[in-house]
């Protein structure tokens, strides 16, 4: 079986979110596939199997399988396309959350992925000690709680203390901020020390939560996002009512094949 990394949501080889994608020849057992997400030890693997109206795609942490993940999408569909493993001009991914569909226009793919709009929350103390910082705004959705701080700065010198961080009932923590930079509206770091992963590079089922919220924010249905991870990414967004558009790059950095 054939397996890739893919540098997903950047343009640039080693940065963006790394993300293994697999192309199975037949179905595996879900503890064949953690298993080989735990060797892979990136925040994504994506395991990909053709079906008859496009391709079932799971994803896998070190530690847990996910229900939505947008990097290891962007990377699942660079792939299909870069190998000519799929030719059309839209792919579409049956997912623990449904539906989801890709297309490629130019350099850039287009995902098509649900809204996942957060409501205002109280704050666990655990969240409260875990970021160490004052808060603007809490909310939480059925994945993550959202963190809106008071500006960049505060934002990039974040230190959490992940042991806290980790004991909180949910996926993950979102923190952002409006963008100081004139070439976005908003930022974020995104943290889920409960799946493995205390800091993910970029992450696109974030912008879920993140596109709607910043949406009513800035009153602007096309947005432009920076995770400011040490890798960085950049992600472009266009929020409707029910779905979400999430438009990144992909780099190929090694192909392979899984030989057990």
């Amino acid at each position: 079986m054939k397996i890739y990394i893919v540098d997903a949501f950047t343009e640039h080889p080693y940065k963006g979110n790394p993300a293994a994608v697999c192309i199975l020849d037949s179905e595996k057992s879900d503890q064949w596939m953690q298993n080989v997400a735990s060797e892979m030890n990136l925040s994504e693997t994506a395991f990909l199997i053709e079906e008859n109206e496009g391709y079932s795609l799971r994803w896998f942490t070190p530690e847990a399988e996910v229900d939505l993940c947008g990097h290891a999408t962007l990377a699942s569909a660079h792939i299909l396309w870069e190998e000519s493993i799929f030719c059309g001009e839209e792919v579409r991914f049956i997912t623990k959350s449904g539906w989801l569909s890709a297309k490629k226009i130019g350099q850039w793919i287009q995902l098509n992925f649900p809204l996942e709009r957060e409501q205002e929350s109280e704050a666990p103390i655990e969240l409260v000690k875990g970021l160490g910082t004052d808060f603007i705004y809490v909310g939480k959705n059925r994945l993550d709680y959202l963190v809106e701080v008071e500006d960049e700065e505060t934002l990039r010198n974040l230190q959490p203390n992940f042991h806290l961080l980790k004991t909180l009932k949910s996926r993950g923590i979102i923190v952002t901020s409006k963008a100081t930079r004139s070439q976005a509206d908003f930022v974020s770091r995104c943290f889920y020390p409960a799946l493995g992963v205390d800091e993910d590079p970029v992450t696109g089922s974030a912008h879920c939560c993140l596109g709607p919220y910043w949406q009513r924010k800035l009153n602007k249905n096309d947005l432009i996002a920076i995770q400011l991870s040490k890798r960085e990414g950049l992600l472009k967004l266009s929020v409707g009512t029910e779905r979400i558009l999430l438009s990144g790059q992909a780099v190929t950095t090694l192909r392979g094949d899984l030989l057990r």
